[in-house]
C-alpha cells in the first residue's frame, strides 16, 4: 500500500514567482507564433512616425491595423493614447481594455500599467451634460475603474523581474492593501528589486530595519541600505541617512555629513531635505550659517505642502532673524498649516485672530480655531475656547460647552481650567451642581500652589453647606494666597475679618488687608480705600490720597470709581475743579451703564458744561437713564419735549414721560456745583459705599 502524501505547501511568494515564469513562457510561445504569421511591425513603425509628428489619429489607425495582426506593442500604444487622451477622448477603461490585450501576450509594460491602474483605480470624468446613450458611445468600456488589489497583484506579477513592479508588490504586502500586511513577503519583494540596483527598494529595506518592521531594529543595517540608495541619488535616502548622522544612530554622529546630505536632497527639491537643510543653515549647524539661503529652502519646503515646513517658515518670519518680523505673512503660513490639520498652528492662528497680530481681530475666527485645536487635544486651546463660551466672546454664550472644554483642559492638568471647572460645579453652571466635585477640582488646582485656586477654594469653604464649610481652612488658604501677592485673596481676607469683627469676635486689621489688596491692583479695594480716605472713615481723611486711589480704580475700569472721580472734578474735591475732565469720566461710566453718570452727563451736555452744548446727545443720555427706571431722567425728558429744548415741542411725548415718571418713582442725581442752575438736577452729593466696620 502506498502512503498518501500531503501536497507540498506553496507560499504566496513562490506562487507569484511561478506565475511570472508561466507568463514568460506563454509570451515566448506567442512571439514564436507571430514570427510565423507576421506581427504588423510595418504598421507599428508607421504609427510611431505619425505619433512623433503629433498626428495621433493617423497613429491610432496604423496601430489598430498592427494590433489586428497581433502586435502587442501596438495594443499597448493604443492603450497609452486612451490613457493620455491623444487623438481620442481620454478613457482609462478603454486604456485598460487595450493594455489587457497587450499584457495577455506578455507585454511587460502593459502589465505594469494595468497593475498601477488597478492599484489606484480611476474616477469617472464629469459628464453631466451627456445622455446615457452618448456616454455608452464615448465610453464603451465604462467611465471609471474600481481599485482591485488582486487584479493589480496579478498583473504586476506578470511583469517579471521588473524592479518597479517588485517595489509595487512589496508596497501592497507592506501596507496590507486588500489583505493583512505581510512584512516577510514585502521584504522579499523589496530585496528582489534591490538586487537589481533599484534605489527606492533599497530605501524601503532601510525603513524596515530602522523601524523594526518584521525584523529587529538595526540602525546600522538601515544605514547600510540608505547609503546604497543615496549612492544612486535617491533623495529620500539622503534625508534618512542625514537624519542617522545627525542623531548618531547606526553611524557616528556627524553634523557636517548630515548637513551635506540634507543639502543634496534639497538641491533635488525633496521637501524634508529642504526643511532640514534650511534649519541647519539658519543655525549654522552642519552647514555654513546663511539666513537668506535658509529662508529660500524653508519657503520651497513650505510651498511643497510639508506642514512642518509651513510652521518652520511661520516661526522664521515671526522672529525676523535679523530683519523686521513679518507677522502678516507668518499668520498666513500658520493658517495654511492649521488648515492642513496641525493642532499647534490651529491654536496659534486662534491666538493671532484674538489679538490681531498679523491679521485683523476676529473673535469668531479665534473661537473656531481654538475649538479645532481643542478637538485635536490641545489643552490651552480647550481652556481658551471654554472662556469664549463662558463669556459669549465670538460665539453665543454656552455654559455647557464651556464646562466640556474646561473639563478637557482640567484633565490635562491646566490649573486655570481646574479652578474654573470647580467654580462651575459650585454654581451649577453648565453642569449639575455638585459641591463635592467642586471641592475636588479646586483642591487639585490649589495643590499646585495657585493663588487663584486657593482663593476659590477658600470661598467654597466659607459657604454654609456642611459638606464644604471649613472657615479655618478658608482663612489659612486666603492668608497663603494673599501673602503671595494675590489681590483678590487679600480682599476676601479683609471681608472675612470685617465680618468677624462685626460679630464681636477677635478680628485682625481688615483695613490692612484691604490696603494690601489695593496695593496689589484690586480695583474694588482701591475704590474702597479711596472713599474711606475721602470721608475719614477708619483712616485719617486725606483728599489727595483719596483721589490717587479712586483714580487708580477708575483707570482699572471700576465704574463706581469713574463716576466718583467725575463728581470730584465737578466739585473740585481733592482736585482742581475741571468740568472737561468730569465729562470724560462721566462718559466712561455712562457707557458702562452707570445710571447716575448717564443722567449727569446728559445735564452737562444739555448745558454745555465742560463740553460743547449738544441737546441731541443730551436727550440720548437722558433716555438711557430713563430706560433704567431713573425718575429724574424721565422728568427731564418731559421738560425737554414740553418746552422744545433742542427738539420740536411734543406734548404727547412730554405727557408720556410724565406718566412713566409717576408709575416708577426713582432717585435723584446730581449736577456739578458752579454750573448753571437747572430744574433738572441738584448739586452732586458724594457717593459713599457701605463700608465694613
Amino acid at each position: 500500500m502506498r502512503l498518501a502524501l500531503a501536497p507540498p505547501v506553496i507560499g504566496p511568494f513562490l506562487r507569484v514567482r511561478i506565475a511570472a515564469r508561466l507568463a514568460a513562457l506563454s509570451a515566448a510561445w506567442r512571439r514564436r507564433t507571430r514570427a510565423v504569421l507576421g506581427d504588423g511591425s510595418a504598421g507599428l513603425r508607421r504609427g510611431a512616425a505619425a505619433y512623433e509628428k503629433g498626428r495621433f489619429s493617423e497613429a491610432l489607425a496604423a496601430w489598430r491595423g498592427a494590433g489586428a495582426r497581433g502586435s502587442a506593442e501596438a495594443m499597448y500604444r493604443i492603450g497609452r493614447l486612451y490613457a493620455r487622451g491623444e487623438g481620442v477622448v481620454r478613457s482609462i477603461p478603454d486604456a485598460v481594455a487595450w493594455y489587457r490585450q497587450a499584457a495577455e501576450q506578455g507585454h511587460a509594460e502593459a502589465s505594469f500599467q494595468l497593475g498601477a491602474i488597478f492599484l489606484a483605480g480611476a474616477d469617472a470624468p464629469r459628464t453631466d451634460a451627456l445622455s446615457e446613450d452618448a456616454l455608452r458611445g464615448l465610453f464603451p468600456h465604462g467611465s471609471a475603474v474600481k481599485p482591485d488589489v488582486h487584479e493589480a497583484q496579478r498583473w504586476l506579477t506578470a511583469v517579471g523581474d521588473n524592479p518597479e513592479a517588485q517595489l509595487a508588490l512589496g508596497d501592497v504586502c507592506r501596507y496590507g492593501r486588500g489583505s493583512k500586511p505581510d512584512l516577510v513577503l514585502a521584504r522579499r519583494w523589496y530585496a528582489l528589486a534591490a538586487e537589481q540596483g533599484f534605489a527606492p527598494a533599497m530605501f524601503a529595506l532601510g525603513d524596515f530595519y530602522y523601524q523594526g518592521l518584521g525584523v529587529p531594529i538595526d540602525y546600522a543595517k538601515a544605514a547600510d541600505w540608505y547609503e546604497k540608495a543615496a549612492a544612486r541619488e535617491d533623495a529620500r535616502a539622503e534625508v534618512a541617512l542625514a537624519a542617522i548622522y545627525r542623531a548618531g544612530n547606526g553611524r557616528p554622529a556627524d553634523l557636517k555629513k548630515a548637513g551635506e546630505l540634507f543639502a543634496k536632497a534639497a538641491e533635488k527639491g525633496e521637501p524634508r531635505g529642504l526643511y532640514n537643510a534650511g534649519l541647519m543653515a539658519l543655525k549654522g549647524e552642519g552647514l555654513p550659517q546663511n539666513v537668506d539661503l535658509a529662508e529660500t529652502w524653508l519657503r520651497k519646503a513650505a510651498k511643497s505642502g510639508l506642514v512642518v515646513a509651513m510652521v518652520g517658515l511661520a516661526e522664521f518670519l515671526s522672529r525676523g532673524n535679523g530683519a523686521e518680523p513679518n507677522l502678516r505673512e507668518a499668520a498666513e503660513w500658520y493658517r495654511r498649516a492649521a488648515e492642513a490639520g496641525d493642532v499647534q498652528s490651529q491654536f496659534i492662528t486662534g491666538r493671532l485672530c484674538a489679538t490681531g497680530a498679523g491679521v485683523p481681530v476676529n473673535l469668531r475666527e479665534a473661537a473656531r480655531w481654538f475649538e479645532k485645536a481643542a478637538e485635536g487635544g490641545h489643552p490651552t486651546a480647550a481652556h481658551n475656547v471654554a472662556v469664549f463660551f463662558a463669556r459669549g466672546t465670538g460665539v453665543k454664550a454656552d455654559a455647557t460647552r464651556a464646562a466640556k472644554w474646561y473639563r478637557l483642559a482640567a484633565d490635562a492638568g491646566l490649573t486655570a481650567s481646574q479652578t474654573q471647572l470647580g467654580r462651575m460645579y459650585a454654581a451649577g453652571e453648565g453642569l449639575e451642581r455638585d459641591l463635592a466635585l467642586a471641592a475636588e477640582w479646586l483642591q487639585k488646582a490649589a495643590a499646585t500652589g495657585d493663588a487663584e485656586a486657593k482663593t476659590a477654594l477658600a470661598i467654597l469653604h466659607l459657604r454654609e453647606e456642611v459638606v464644604v464649610r471649613d472657615p479655618g481652612k478658608a482663612e489659612a488658604l486666603l492668608r497663603e494666597a494673599a501673602e503671595s501677592g494675590h489681590a483678590a485673596a487679600a480682599m476676601q481676607l479683609g471681608h472675612l475679618y470685617s465680618e468677624r469683627s462685626r460679630a464681636g469676635g477677635r478680628g485682625d486689621d481688615a483695613l490692612a488687608w484691604y490696603r494690601r489688596a489695593a496695593e496689589n491692583g484690586n480695583a474694588e479695594a482701591q475704590y474702597m480705600i479711596g472713599m474711606r480716605a475721602l470721608v475719614g472713615e477708619g483712616i485719617a481723611a486725606d483728599a489727595a490720597a483719596a483721589v490717587q486711589w479712586i483714580e487708580k480704580a477708575a483707570r482699572a475700569d471700576h465704574v463706581g470709581a469713574q463716576f466718583q472721580l467725575a463728581v470730584m472734578y465737578c466739585q473740585g474735591a481733592g482736585v482742581a475743579q475741571d468740568l472737561t475732565r468730569a465729562v470724560g469720566w462721566y462718559e466712561l461710566a455712562a457707557e458702562r451703564g452707570h445710571t447716575l453718570a448717564q443722567y449727569n452727563l446728559a445735564v452737562m451736555r444739555s448745558k454745555g458744561q465742560g463740553c460743547a452744548a449738544d441737546p441731541v446727545a443730551a436727550i440720548g443720555w437722558f433716555e438711557k437713564a430713563a430706560g433704567q427706571g431713573f425718575r429724574q431722567a424721565r422728568l427731564a425728558l418731559a421738560d425737554i419735549f414740553r418746552n422744545g429744548r433742542g427738539v420740536p415741542v411734543d406734548e404727547a411725548a412730554a405727557q408720556r414721560w410724565l406718566e412713566e415718571a409717576d408709575r416708577n418713582p426713582g432717585g435723584e442725581a446730581a449736577q456739578a456745583p458752579g454750573s448753571a442752575s437747572s430744574s433738572m438736577s441738584r448739586p452732586p452729593a458724594l457717593s459713599i459705599p457701605q463700608m465694613p466696620a
